[in-house]
């Protein structure tokens, strides 16, 4: 559990109101069986949904996890449904203290990162786990390997990991309100020494997910109020434009839908809607061997952060959200740090 910024209490009362309007709920779509349109987790154990992956074996599925005082158990969604089809408990590891993402790298590996931390540096170190995408849908227990995170520059907070889908490298954003940094892992993880992240390029974004495009050129970043999306370019990333972030009660994770079209957008909470928002661009970065990473990505020019459709309360609400929230994205570019 992470203390709640003070921006999210705006979006807190507006909860209700847009629980009445269409635009900001994904439970027609849970019903209606069209799964990448949106849908609503609706497994009791979940309320504090803070990772999101599409599977690669199954078509449908989205990978999610609880952030804090859980287990070490990661949960199958379909989405057509919103209903928990497998619990997988992972072995081999130690206690999970703050699960904060997932992603599926190469060869359907996937990538749990314990990388937490709400007192920003009171963990010398921090967990990656990575498990094989279980091929059947049931529950099951399945060895993971752990690897232990350092930061170069001391210890942080973070909730964003990502692995390229061509490389296999891993790399971490940490959480800062005035922006933070994109972090490299190693080339290979190493599961018997310390892995040592540092960082390569700023990001401007108070970040809480983020996810690679399966062919690896794009790079998707949301906050609780936001998103940002860049151009890759070998890491040396470059802001293309803004993310159509829907208003969440607490907007925790992204992930593209596995045919690169949507953007999959979650939120904590019980029964926490996932909502769909069509990649920038019109998804042109599809993949096309099923080899990229829970997320894919597209190009093309940005749209209005957090844009809510409804009007009223809703619209005067959104102004309070865009001074408290959004302000964070006003930087104009990445750099190289």
């Amino acid at each position: 559990m992470r203390r709640r910024p003070p921006a999210l209490l705006a979006g807190l009362l507006l909860t209700g109101a847009l629980a009445l309007t269409p635009a900001a709920s994904a439970s027609a779509a849970a019903t209606d069986g069209t799964g990448d349109q949106g849908f609503t987790i609706k497994d009791p154990r979940i309320t504090e949904s803070s990772g999101l992956a599409a599977s690669h074996l199954h078509p449908g599925i989205y990978w999610t996890h609880n952030d804090s005082d859980d287990g070490p158990y990661i949960y199958a969604i379909d989405s057509a449904t919103g209903k928990t089809v497998a619990t997988v408990t992972l072995s081999g590891i130690g206690k999970p203290r703050d699960v904060e993402a997932i992603s599926i790298g190469p060869d359907n590996q996937i990538y749990v990162g314990d990388i937490g931390d709400n007192l920003d540096g009171s963990w010398p170190y921090v967990w990656i786990y990575k498990l094989p995408e279980p091929k059947k849908l049931v529950d099951q227990t399945v060895r993971a390997t752990q690897y232990v995170v350092k930061y170069s520059n001391g210890a942080r907070n973070a909730e964003s990991l990502i692995v390229h889908p061509k490389t296999g490298r891993v790399y971490i954003i940490d959480k800062k309100e005035d922006g933070g940094h994109l972090y490299e892992g190693p080339a290979t993880l190493s599961s018997s020494g310390t892995n040592i992240f540092k960082p390569v390029a700023t990001v401007d974004l108070w970040a809480t997910d983020a996810a690679f495009s399966p062919d690896g050129k794009q790079l998707a970043v949301r906050g609780y109020f936001g998103g940002i999306y860049y151009d890759w370019n070998g890491g040396a990333i470059k802001r293309e434009g803004r993310l159509d972030v829907p208003l969440q009660k607490q907007g925790e994770s992204v992930s593209y839908s596995a045919d690169g079209t949507k953007l999959m957008y979650g939120s904590e909470g019980s029964d926490s809607p996932v909502q769909a928002k069509d990649v920038p661009g019109g998804g042109s970065a599809k993949s096309s061997s099923g080899s990229g990473s829970s997320a894919a990505g597209g190009d093309g020019g940005g749209t209005a952060t957090g844009q809510v459709k409804v009007g009223g309360a809703i619209a005067v609400g959104a102004v309070v959200l865009a001074f408290l929230g959004l302000r964070r994205l006003r930087r104009p570019s990445a750099r190289r740090h």
